[in-house]
């Protein structure tokens, strides 16, 4: 699998180049289905743009970008409908289009719909995660970003060796600072990213592409 993991989406030309790159197509030419899951296990007082992940217009509009075809694969259904329906569609996409919001409750989910197991298999397919979409293959999100209550702790798919901080100065706590501090508290290399900026994963080779501001962080 090929990984576009994003802060704040499809966000200026520099990452649609990287998402073109890693499609070896036009996005005109590719199919995308989209995953919103991660935006239910926020506290119920959370407001989610679940609507405007959705409609396009949210996270650089990474759902209106003129996709061939796109379509919605609701994590939580999947157990409710079998295999034989859903892995067809998985195996069919270029892409999948992961939303943000909270990175234990997708990672709880990836795993109980099946869909986790099934990542190794999908070797051309594109993962493009906004946040914690980004955050939920990494091994560990730090306690601070856990905010589903039924959350064992802050581990999460470990698909890459890194952990990542996003929306850097995006929002006030959301400070480099802040990112030097939660990186002490996790066990392994980390990345600060902000929301112009991106790391691709793919033939394990990890490369940052940024219009923005970025930073590697040591624990």
């Amino acid at each position: 699998m090929k990984l576009l993991l994003t802060s704040g989406g499809i966000t200026n030309t520099s990452i649609s180049d990287a998402l073109v790159d890693m499609l070896g197509r036009p996005i005109a030419g590719s199919t995308a289905l989209c995953i919103p899951t991660a935006q239910w296990g926020f506290p119920r007082d959370a407001t989610v743009p679940a609507q405007g992940y959705l409609d396009g217009r949210a996270w650089g509009g990474m759902t209106s970008l003129g996709w061939k075809s796109l379509g919605v694969l609701e994590l939580t259904a999947l157990p409710t409908i079998g295999e034989e329906q859903w892995v067809p569609w998985v195996q069919q996409a270029d892409v999948l289009l992961v939303a943000g919001g909270e990175a234990t409750y997708l990672c709880h989910w990836l795993r109980a719909s099946g869909l986790a197991d099934r990542l190794p298999s999908l070797v051309d397919t594109v993962w493009v995660g906004v946040s914690a979409g980004s955050m939920v293959m990494t091994p560990r999100i730090g306690d601070d970003f856990v905010e589903w209550t039924s959350a064992p702790d802050d581990r999460t798919l470990g698909v890459v060796d890194f952990s990542i901080f996003p929306h850097l100065d995006v929002f006030a706590e959301n400070s480099l600072a802040e990112a030097e501090r939660w990186a002490a508290s996790i066990d392994g290399p980390a990345y600060a990213i902000d929301d112009q900026s991106a790391i691709t994963v793919h033939d394990g080779t990890v490369e940052v592409v940024s219009e923005g501001r970025w930073a590697v962080l040591t624990s």
